[in-house]
């Protein structure tokens, strides 16, 4: 089965804009070393996210989730809520952002698992979940349940 590429859609929406958020410069995710190496797991709410449509520029609204079991660091909260509101003036999908940030975990904390979830308030009587985990499942239903 060919795949077809990326066009503009019939609504006007363009690569760029599905893109968009993806690499944009945002603040620093620091960590600290893990004192208590042994298995636990960290769930961290964050109820107060805000971005924007990267189509229409209207502001977007939700809750963003991070559970993950931390190995030698641990996600500093300070730097988590000044990362989260690097997104306020960002143009940014709800599944680019929760990927993204998942990403940004990863990569900062090299979690043994990790798992974001954002919960997104209706826009126009839909409302959203989405769901990212690492490792990346490697089934097409896969992952952590």
């Amino acid at each position: 089965m060919k795949r077809r590429a990326f066009r503009s859609t019939p609504l006007g929406y363009t690569a760029s804009q599905a893109r968009s958020g993806t690499h944009d410069a945002m603040p620093v995710l620091e960590a600290f070393p893990n004192q208590y190496p042994g298995y636990y797991e960290i769930k961290i709410d964050m109820p107060e996210y805000t971005a924007m449509c990267p189509k229409t520029g209207q502001p977007d609204f939700g809750t963003l989730s991070l559970e993950y079991a931390p190995a030698k660091s641990v996600v500093e909260l300070k730097s988590l809520k000044l990362y989260l509101h690097g997104f306020r003036s960002m143009g940014i999908f709800y599944e680019n952002v929760v990927n993204r940030f998942l990403d940004d975990v990863v990569r900062a904390v090299k979690p043994r698992w990790a798992r974001v979830t954002g919960k997104f308030t209706p826009r126009g009587g839909i409302s959203s979940t989405v769901t990212a985990e690492y490792p990346r499942p490697t089934t097409r239903r896969g992952g952590r349940r």
